[in-house]
């Protein structure tokens, strides 16, 4: 079984999984000169991502970042977009960095798909962050998921429940406004990275991440692929992880 940490609270969450990240990144950075990294959005990398950033012996300059999934469509000033998540809690707090590699939705969606793919296949992923979704999804990848394409960005049609989970996280006033269509990082993809950590905190997932780290791996509960990563690490809360055995 995939190992996992269980928090008392989002905020040490927060703090175990970005300490684990950095501490990651440093290690790499000093066996080959430079890494290159995943993050993801959304509110279950508040607490992750703000950890992350307050390390200040993480050489920024010889890091580029990959980013998972962006809606097709949202402008780049929408709250929602996650380009604009990004710079504004990481990229632009981080000066030093090297590269930022953000996913821009407001262009033609498939010629952005081969850009990024071409991209992340020269600069194989180090270490990622990623969540896990109310509906099990790995980034955009809603159940039932592709476990098969090679192709490492994709086009993906937003299920119901996901789109429900992005309005009421407080990103869109109304399901109507949430975009049907995204830009996802596949699966196999996600799972090139050397390291993955993912943090998943609150109640509402807590029956997503039973399903994920005790279900048989299935393409219906797409983060259950993680069980197979050789070094996969989970964070949860108790709150996340009340369903779990012993939690």
């Amino acid at each position: 079984m995939t190992p996992y940490f269980i928090a008392h609270t989002p905020q040490e969450l927060g703090i175990a999984a970005g300490q684990r990240a950095a501490s990651l990144i440093k290690e790499t950075i000093n066996q080959k000169g430079s890494a290159n990294i995943i993050l993801a959005t959304g509110t279950s990398q508040f607490e992750t991502i703000r950890e992350l950033i307050s390390d200040p012996e993480i050489a920024w300059e010889h890091v580029q970042m990959f980013h998972l999934d962006e809606y097709i469509g949202l402008p780049i000033t929408h709250k929602a977009s996650f380009r604009n998540y990004l710079l504004e809690r990481f990229v632009n707090l981080v000066p030093t960095l090297q590269m930022a590699h953000l996913i821009h939705g407001e262009i033609d969606p498939e010629a952005e798909c081969k850009r990024l793919g071409a991209l992340i296949h020269q600069h194989p992923i180090d270490v990622a962050l990623v969540g896990i979704g109310e509906n099990g999804h790995l980034a955009f990848n809603d159940p039932p998921a592709d476990f098969e394409t090679e192709n490492p960005y994709i086009v993906v049609a937003l299920d119901e429940a996901c789109r429900a989970q992005q309005m009421g996280e407080g990103w869109f006033d109304s399901l109507e406004d949430v975009p049907k269509k995204a830009i996802s990082m596949s699966i196999k993809q996600i799972l090139k990275s050397r390291h993955i950590i993912c943090s998943v905190p609150g109640e509402r997932k807590a029956q997503a991440v039973n399903d994920c780290l005790r279900s048989d791996i299935s393409p219906l509960f797409p983060a259950s692929i993680l069980q197979s990563h050789p070094n996969c690490e989970v964070y949860l809360d108790t709150e996340s992880a009340k369903l779990l055995p012993h939690a």
